[in-house]
């Protein structure tokens, strides 16, 4: 037995907490719980069954489906659950161990939906990963209501203000304050760690959960921030200006209840801003009779004061110590940061000292930095002095750390600092003097400590003189320090779907950029370089990061030597190419010949699990440019490579890849078999769709075994099915996966008549499509509406729009549904009167199948053709009877039932209209027949007229 889990739609409410399965979101009093997805698997489990014990057993089939690990892994993961629970403090209790037996949830808890209906959750949004605010904020509390205010009233605000002003600490103010007008839907966005302009929109992207595999990240944004009502806090942006004032810009201009808040040394000076400049906090006058009761009215004395004494410094607070505090203040400008980093001093020098020794670092930096602007010469002497007052050893350390882009873990550090000089044992010890010393600021993430070097810290750290030679050695442990946690954590990533989840691995990740940038740059190291890319690769791909993926793998491929061509590393790094260039530059032949270079190698190390993977991104290609008789081959190739493994992933796989192939080829018995085998071997475990495929195996057998139905003449089985598999789609809630399982639905409705629901399908189709970004499947949708304008009587216009959806989609070498559209757009144009341009386009689409191997039309299409030929203004119902007779042999001998159907319902009537009304009726009834169900549709319903016509 494996454990229950808790329905998609579930929420589920315990003492302060809130559990959001759809989102994988755990919040406490609305401030989001940081939990690692297997501990997050674990309170799910024990959620669906409270009050019930789970056992051991079962739980570790429930969170570790495919592996086999250790008890000792479960208990950890459930210490750290209790610990972020807080279990055992101030008497709550929620987990509780049965020794022998298991654990049992013991709270209790209340449980709702989260959807009222399905519309209601694609357009709504609730998420917010705001940093923590100060517990005290010294001076700020006119300039965050004055902030909050103008930006509830203008939607766009940018806070100015020099460098350590405090411009971050309002702004995170300012979104808590407003956080409820949100609904709790509030994102921070540290641009800081960014030094590529272009990934300003994927990382926003990342930090919404959103899937974006386009190079044209932000029309994919705002299609899904337009019906959202979002708080946005762009945080850091002047070094890549330009690049967020255009995504600010278009943001604000294309969706009205998204607000914008920005941070930044620089105005984006764009379309609807409002500037609001931070000022330096105020600091007292020059004054010999200054008190310490009125020093203390001034915000920059007062934050003084208090980081002094929160250091530890003891002093009593004389007149003429508020003196040398107020005079402190003004050197530094009153700037937040300097006054927080000379504070911190105070404790160890006293209050007189640290003035002078800030005096004398002082009067240096004014030396040094004529041209600089005097708050910067300001900031600049305060690192000077605060890093002169450093160890040698903490120099050395903080030195190494400048080398991490954002926030950094311990283990990060141990590995990166860490050299023959410096021993790791004495590192935590520097790490938390650094800290103390507010070198180095601290975040908690759960129950885990991140660090980060302060910007203008780490700006300063890097500027310092260092051997060359140390300098790179630093570069290389920092390289593959991120490789192998890319290593470690690639399987993770697959289950990363929000935010939330993201947001813990977004600095590690800019990590990952920055040693691929030191990699392959002016100091190149190709043989780390190509390492790193491609165990960056499968990370790139299951974050829809696929402009990354392909500029990284294209480097690293060009860096290759005879070492390392045909090893792991060109199998990775071809794949990452060949499924990028597939997703963001259409069909292209260098996609095609990386995917087949990446699974040669595969192949020649005899690889199975890679041969496997790469079976359905080249599967694919073939596929959707209509090559079905390639795709065959392929899914030939996969069934016996799955024979092989014997995974059963593996084997469902290859079954669904064979009957998909056999339904467009016409063998539609076979593709039964097949696409049931499918659904048979898929997991019991919750399925991760992946970019990888581009589809989630389960759904994507399902949708084309309803289509099957309904051509073998089981049209009722066939609307069941697919309503089941969009359901289960909409569960799985992948932005490819239900795309691509909408789209075929349509099909099935618009094939049994049922207009409105298939408009309804094509409605959420194109919707999800442009929130995502799927180009080619806008493309698609489109041309879906003008199959349904034909079909309701606007001919001429569906006609216009079909033709031009067809050219747009040969452009890009997307075929799949040529055929089928050119059976919509024969339709019209025998409507509009164009019956010659209508056979022409037919006999085109009948050459085209017997390049291609897409029989499952042909005898809808020699059904076509016979009415035609009927309707010419010379017919020839001798040629009209011998199509018919094609299509009704065809249909019968691929057992096509459906078609089978309207060929003998129009043949019925050509026979009747010679009077040969019992030839006619011999053809139809026992074709009507047949069925057993599906009277209500609209085949069935026009074979009844007619054979009721013929008496």
């Amino acid at each position: 037995m494996v454990a229950p889990s808790l329905p998609v739609g579930e929420v589920v409410a315990f003492g302060s907490f809130e559990l959001i399965v759809r989102e994988r979101l755990l919040r406490k009093d609305g401030v989001p719980v940081e939990l690692g997805a297997r501990a997050l698997d674990i309170l799910i489990a024990l959620l669906a069954s409270p009050n019930e014990v789970i056992s051991k057993k079962d739980l570790l089939a429930r969170v570790w489906p495919d592996i086999t690990v250790e008890e000792s892994s479960l208990r950890v993961h459930v210490a750290g659950l209790r610990k972020a629970l807080g279990d055992g403090e101030c008497g709550a209790r929620y987990i509780t161990t049965l020794t022998g037996r298991g654990y049992c949830f013991v709270a209790p808890v209340s449980r709702s939906s989260d959807r009222d209906n399905a519309n209601a959750v694609i357009g709504h949004f609730r998420h917010a990963n705001l940093p923590s605010r100060l517990s005290r904020m010294v001076g700020r509390a006119d300039e965050v209501r004055a902030v909050s205010a103008r930006l509830a009233s203008a939607r766009f605000v940018t806070i100015l203000g020099a460098g350590g002003v405090g411009k971050t600490t309002v702004a995170v103010a300012v979104a808590h304050d407003l956080i409820d007008a949100f609904s709790g839907a509030a994102v921070f966005v540290d641009l800081g760690a960014l030094s590529d302009p272009n990934l300003a929109a994927p990382t926003l992207a990342s930090m919404l959960g959103l899937s974006v595999p386009t190079e044209d990240t932000t029309s994919g944004l705002i299609a899904y921030l337009r019906d959202k009502r979002i708080l946005l806090v762009l945080d850091t942006c002047e070094h890549i200006i330009e690049a967020v004032a255009a995504l600010a810009s278009r943001i604000f201009v294309a969706t009205p209840q998204v607000h914008v808040l920005a941070t930044s040394r620089e105005a984006l000076r764009v379309e609807g801003e409002h500037i609001y400049r931070l000022d330096p906090l105020a600091c007292p006058p020059e004054d010999a009779k200054l008190t310490p009761a009125i020093a203390q009215t001034f915000p920059a004395t007062q934050l003084f004061m208090e980081r002094a004494a929160a250091s530890g410094a003891r002093f009593d607070f004389s007149d003429a110590e508020a003196v040398i505090a107020a005079s402190i203040c003004r050197k530094l400008d009153g700037i937040a940061l300097a006054i927080e980093l000379v504070a911190g001093r105070v404790e160890a020098h006293g209050l007189e000292q640290t003035a002078a020794l800030l005096d004398q670092s002082l009067t240096r930096s004014w030396q040094g930095q004529r041209t600089a602007p005097p708050r910067q010469k300001s900031l600049q002497a305060t690192l000077d002095w605060s890093y002169g007052l450093l160890s040698e050893l903490e120099r050395v350390v903080l030195r190494r750390l400048a080398v991490f882009v954002g926030h950094f873990t311990i283990e990060a550090a141990l590995a990166v600092v860490t050299s023959p000089n410096v021993d790791q044992a004495r590192i935590f010890g520097v790490i938390d003097s650094l800290v103390s010393k507010s070198m180095v600021a601290t975040h908690a993430v759960g129950a885990m400590m991140r660090y980060r070097l302060l910007d203008t810290t780490r700006a300063y750290s890097l500027e310092v003189r260092v051997d060359d030679a140390d300098l790179a050695d630093l570069a290389v442990r920092h390289a593959n320090y991120y490789r192998r946690w890319l290593e470690q954590v690639e399987t993770e990533w697959l289950t990363l779907s929000s935010g939330t989840q993201r947001a813990l691995h977004l600095a590690d990740l800019a990590n990952v950029r920055v040693a691929l940038e030191w990699c392959f740059g002016p100091n190149e190291n190709a043989e780390i370089g190509v390492k790193l890319a491609a165990a960056a690769v499968p990370v790139f791909l299951a974050m829809s990061l696929l402009p990354e993926c392909h500029r990284w793998s294209q480097r690293a491929i060009l860096s290759l030597d005879e070492a390392t061509r045909g090893g792991v590393e060109e199998m990775r790094l071809q794949s990452g190419l060949g499924m990028s260039l597939m997703f963001t530059r259409a069909h292209s032949e260098t996609a095609r010949t990386a995917l087949e270079r990446s699974f040669a190698i595969a192949e020649r190390h005899g690889d199975i699990h890679n041969q496997m993977r790469l079976l359905g991104p080249l599967y694919l290609y073939h596929f959707r440019t209509a090559d079905f008789k390639t795709s065959l081959r392929y899914a030939k190739r996969s069934a016996t490579i799955a024979g092989i493994s014997g995974d059963r992933s593996d084997i469902g796989l290859a079954h669904c890849l064979s009957g998909v192939s056999l339904h467009y080829m016409g063998d539609l018995q076979g593709a039964r078999v097949e696409l049931e085998a499918a659904l048979r071997q898929a997991p019991g475990s919750e399925r991760i769709p992946t970019i990888y495929l581009g589809f989630d195996c389960y759904n994507w057998a399902g949708i084309p075994l309803a289509r099957n139905l309904w051509l073998q003449g089981y049209p009722a089985q066939a609307v069941e099915r697919t309503n089941q598999i969009v359901r289960d789609a909409e569960r799985v809630d992948h932005p490819v996966t239900l795309t691509i399982v909408l789209h075929w639905a349509a099909s099935v409705f618009l094939w049994v008549g049922d207009l409105a629901t298939a408009e309804k399908h094509v409605d959420r189709f194109i919707s999800r499509a442009e929130t995502h970004s799927l180009g080619p499947y806008l493309v698609v949708g489109r041309g879906l509406k003008a199959e349904l304008a034909i079909r309701r009587g606007d001919a001429q216009n569906g006609v216009n729009v079909l033709q031009g959806c067809l050219d747009q989609l040969h452009a890009a070498r997307y075929e799949l549904l040529t055929t089928s559209f050119n059976i919509s757009l024969v339709r019209g144009l025998a409507e509009v009167g164009r019956l010659t341009e209508g056979l022409a386009l037919i006999d085109k689409t009948i050459q085209l199948i017997d390049a291609t191997g897409e029989a499952s039309f042909l005898a809808e299409l020699l059904r076509l053709k016979a009415g035609l030929l009927l309707s010419m203004p010379q017919s020839s119902p001798g040629d009209a009877e011998m199509y018919f007779m094609q299509s009704l042999e065809l249909s019968r001998r691929q057992g096509a039932r459906a078609w089978e159907l309207r060929t003998a319902t129009d043949f019925a009537a050509l026979l009747a209209g010679q009077g040969k009304s019992g030839s006619a009726r011999a053809l139809l009834r026992p074709v009507f027949e047949q069925f057993a169900e599906g009277f209500d549709t609209a085949d069935l319903k026009a074979a009844e007229r007619r054979l009721a016509t013929l008496g």
